[in-house]
C-alpha cells in the first residue's frame, strides 16, 4: 500500500517543493544583505558607461575605476561644502520642532490657523478642531507610524559606504561573472538564450536605473529651487527626500508631495495654495513629460503591478524593498518571456 503512495516521482515533487520552500525561507531571511547587493549591482550599472567609455583612452579599466571614484568622492565633497550646513541646520530645527509639529497636527491647531487666515466662521473652526481633539491619540498613533517609516532608512545609512565598495567588485568582475554562469548551459542553443537573456536584463537595468537617477536629480534640483525661492520651511531637507522618493516608482513621489505639503502645512505656511499649484505641477510635468521621454519603455510594466511591487516590496524589507522591487519583477518578466518564447524580446529604450 505504501509502496503505490510513495514512487519516484512524487519523491521528486516532495524534493522539488522542499527545496523551493527552503529558497524562500532563505531569500526572506537574507533580505537585507540580498538587497544591499542589489543596490550594489544597480550602483555599478549606473557608473559602467562612465567607466567603459573613459576605460580606451585612460589604458585601463582598473584605473578608469580608480579615477572615477577619486572624482566622485570630489563631487560628494564639494556638494557638502555647499549644502552641508544649510541641510544639517534645517535638519536639527526639524529635529527640534518635531514635538510641537505632532502636536500642533494631532490637536488641529494648524487647521485652526489655516482656516481663520482663510476667514472662515467661528463655528467651523470649532467644529473642525473638536473633531481632530476626539481622534488625537489614533492620529499620534498614526503620525508615529509614518515618522517610525521614514526614520526606519537611517538604520542602513552604513549602505552608503558599503554600495560604492561592493559595486567596485561588480565593476571588475562582472563579464567573468556572465561568463560563468553562460558556461553552465550544456548546448550551443541554451547558452544563445542565456546570453539573449542576460543582453535584455542588461540593457533594462542600465537604462531603468539612469532614468530613474535623471528624474530623481530632477526633482531634487526643481523642488530646491522652488520651494526655497517660495519660502517654505524646511526646503533644504524635504528636497532632497522628494528626490529619493522619486525611485519608489508610483508610491513615492505621491508620498514625497504629501510629505512636503503636510510639513509645509503644519509649519504653519501661509501660501499652501501656490504650493499645492506646484505640487501638481510638477508631477503633471514629470508624468506625462520627463518620464515618457526620459524613461521610454525600459521597463513594460503596468502601473497596477508596478503599486503591488512597491507595496510587497515595503513589507518584506522596508523602503530599500519597495525600491529595487520594479526592476526585480522586470527581470523576472524578461525571464518569464525567454522561457516562454525562446527568444525574448528587446527591453532597451
Amino acid at each position: 500500500m505504501f509502496s503505490k503512495l510513495w514512487d519516484a516521482r512524487t519523491g521528486r515533487i516532495l524534493f522539488t517543493a522542499l527545496t523551493f520552500l527552503l529558497v524562500l525561507a532563505f531569500l526572506y531571511g537574507a533580505r537585507e544583505t540580498i538587497t544591499l547587493y542589489l543596490f550594489a549591482i544597480f550602483f555599478a550599472y549606473l557608473v559602467d558607461p562612465i567607466v567603459s567609455r573613459l576605460q580606451k583612452p585612460l589604458r585601463g579599466r582598473g584605473i578608469t575605476i580608480l579615477v572615477f571614484y577619486i572624482l566622485f568622492l570630489g563631487v560628494l565633497v564639494g556638494l557638502g561644502f555647499l549644502l552641508g550646513p544649510r541641510v544639517a541646520e534645517e535638519g536639527r530645527s526639524l529635529i527640534r520642532s518635531l514635538p510641537t509639529l505632532l502636536d500642533r497636527m494631532a490637536s488641529g491647531q494648524f487647521v485652526v490657523d489655516l482656516a481663520h487666515n482663510e476667514g472662515w466662521d467661528q463655528a467651523s473652526q470649532h467644529h473642525i478642531q473638536q473633531f481632530f481633539m476626539n481622534h488625537r491619540n489614533e492620529i499620534l498613533n498614526y503620525a508615529e507610524g509614518i515618522a517610525g517609516g521614514l526614520r526606519a532608512p537611517l538604520y542602513h545609512v552604513w549602505w552608503l559606504i558599503l554600495i560604492p565598495i561592493l559595486s567596485i567588485f561588480f565593476l571588475t568582475t562582472g563579464s567573468h561573472i556572465v561568463e560563468g554562469i553562460v558556461n553552465l548551459c550544456r548546448d550551443g542553443q541554451e547558452s544563445t538564450e542565456l546570453k539573449r537573456t542576460i543582453a535584455d536584463i542588461h540593457s533594462m537595468l542600465g537604462n531603468y536605473i539612469r532614468a530613474q537617477l535623471i528624474l530623481a536629480c530632477l526633482t531634487a534640483i526643481a523642488f530646491t529651487l522652488v520651494l526655497w525661492l517660495m519660502r517654505v520651511p524646511y526646503s533644504f531637507v524635504l528636497s532632497p527626500l522628494a528626490g529619493i522618493c522619486e525611485f519608489i516608482p508610483v508610491v513615492g513621489p505621491a508620498v514625497a508631495c504629501i510629505a512636503v505639503f503636510g510639513i509645509a502645512g503644519i509649519a504653519g505656511y501661509n501660501h499652501l495654495v501656490w504650493l499645492f499649484l506646484f505640487l501638481g505641477s510638477w508631477r503633471v510635468i514629470q508624468d506625462y513629460v520627463n518620464a515618457p521621454r526620459i524613461m521610454g519603455k525600459s521597463v513594460q510594466i503596468s502601473p497596477l503591478a508596478e503599486i503591488f511591487c512597491v507595496l510587497a516590496g515595503g513589507e518584506i524589507a522596508g523602503v530599500p524593498g519597495a525600491m529595487v522591487a520594479v526592476p526585480l519583477l522586470a527581470i523576472l518578466h524578461i525571464v518569464w518571456q525567454a522561457r516562454g518564447t525562446g527568444s525574448p524580446e528587446t527591453h532597451s529604450a
